[in-house]
């Protein structure tokens, strides 16, 4: 039988298998670290919030090679060469590394390691490709749930989006994210169940559609769910649908506002159910809804209560992709330790085991991080990479959702306002790199222009 689908080695990019028989073929038997990260900001982001790291140890806590998939590795072209030990190795693949990372829920930077992984070299090529999809995805909507969720100044923001996600995995996935970028909940109940996460929604259009008068399919709502319901009042028309449920005489939780002018409506029917007597009933609006319409409606004064949040949110559609990358910063083979690092134009990555180092003003504020080697002492800094696995196994809880969400207020509200912006990129970028790994750096490209010239 197949592996699981997601703890499959097969989940993973060709050339990583290729590199691997060719380790295993050379007896190249090396223990490396390499470190994930995002190289810079996408547009319109002036911070990111880490999110996917229970997935990504999931992942690796399980990753195994079945005999149906190892039987269909044999069958490929590029591995008719490669001897039965190769085949043999992955039949007993387990994980074995060390990883530390950042938690879920904090702030972090361009250059700035996410997640560190040593291990056998075969070991940590081979789960590069799910690791770079665990974190990449989830990191994405909680940076973007961040932003809507700030742009709603304290009003509740639920995620809604599943049905426009790119297939039900990711919008389970985009739903805990988004919670951790600081939504109260989702409308997908598999999320709900999976993680605990909030569950929210009552009704579509289709349940106005479905009946004849509109005040009636009101009325059977509210006799099933008195004290839950929120009425859909954009199906026709907005003004007559609240004068409808008022008529009724019996007061739903709220209503929802799915299209149409937000503002206005929303100012008529405040205006209508508190004249009703009716100042309890919530005001929701959903459809189409981003972070900069969100925070344009509020500054026009929009009485809305709760938003709900659906396509822009678990697609990030204004910056969908992340550039998350892994790189080899570190080997160690026949007992040399080595630093390695990239120099190709645009592209320099820094050597050696690195911790990021979080600086604080005396009132908690957020100041500065300084990017440094494991090793170095900067007193007061905060570090913020910290041991989650050890020997392929989990040394730490699975994140708490709540406390992961609490983690990512605080440290947002510490950023400064011109970090906080929804429209105005820094001045400078927030994050230097210490003295001594900058010295590491110019070194390794000494090695590496006096191996060239040799």
């Amino acid at each position: 039988m197949p592996s699981t689908p997601q703890a499959s080695g097969l989940l993973t990019d060709l050339y990583e298998l290729t590199m691997a028989a060719g380790y295993l073929e050379t007896g190249f038997d090396a223990r490396a670290t390499f470190e994930l990260f995002v190289r810079s900001l996408p547009a319109r982001r002036n911070y990111l919030v880490a999110a996917g790291l229970d997935q990504a140890l999931d992942f690796l806590e399980g990753v195994r090679f079945s005999a149906e998939e190892i039987a269909y590795l044999r069958t490929l072209p590029v591995f008719q060469a490669i001897g039965d030990n190769f085949f043999e190795y992955l039949a007993k693949f387990r994980f074995s590394g060390d990883v530390w990372a950042i938690p879920e829920g904090a702030v972090f930077f361009p250059g700035e390691p996410i997640l560190r992984v040593t291990a056998p070299i075969i070991e940590a090529q081979v789960v590069e490709t799910s690791l770079l999809a665990a974190i990449n995805f989830q990191t994405m909507i909680a940076s973007k749930a961040a932003r809507v969720t700030q742009a709603a100044a304290g009003k509740n923001v639920i995620e809604f989006g599943t049905r426009r996600a790119h297939g039900t995995e990711a919008g389970v996935l985009a739903a805990r994210a988004a919670m951790i970028g600081g939504c109260l909940g989702t409308s997908n109940v598999a999320a709900g169940m999976q993680f605990g996460i909030h569950v929210y929604g009552t009704q579509a259009h289709s349940w106005i559609m479905a009946h004849e008068d509109e005040g009636e399919a009101f009325r059977k709502f509210l006799e099933v769910f008195p004290d839950q319901a929120v009425l859909l009042v954009d199906t026709y028309d907005v003004r007559a649908a609240v004068d409808k449920i008022i008529a009724l005489g019996r007061k739903p939780r709220g209503i929802r506002l799915d299209s149409g002018d937000f503002a206005a409506d929303s100012k008529w029917a405040r205006k209508r159910l508190d004249q009703s007597g009716w100042q309890s009933v919530i005001i929701f609006a959903s459809g189409d809804l981003e972070e900069e319409r969100i925070a344009q409606l509020l500054a026009e004064g929009a009485p809305i209560d709760g938003f709900g949040v659906g396509t822009a949110l678990v697609n990030s559609i204004d910056s969908p992709s992340l550039g998350v990358i892994y790189k080899l910063v570190e080997i160690e083979y026949h007992g040399a330790v080595r630093s390695a690092a990239k120099f190709s134009t645009e592209k320099v990555t820094y050597p050696g085991r690195k911790q990021v180092y979080r600086f604080h003003r005396p009132g908690g504020q957020f100041e500065s991080d300084i990017i440094g080697l494991e090793d170095e002492q900067f007193p007061n800094a905060e570090k913020l990479l910290q041991p989650v696995m050890t020997g392929g196994k989990r040394c730490v809880a699975r994140t708490n959702l709540f406390e992961a969400r609490e983690r990512c207020r605080k440290q947002v509200s510490q950023l400064s306002e011109r970090l906080r912006s929804l429209t105005t990129e820094p001045d400078s970028s927030p994050v230097s790199h210490s003295e001594k790994l900058e010295n590491l750096l110019s070194d390794a490209r000494r090695r590496l222009r006096a191996a060239a010239r040799t």
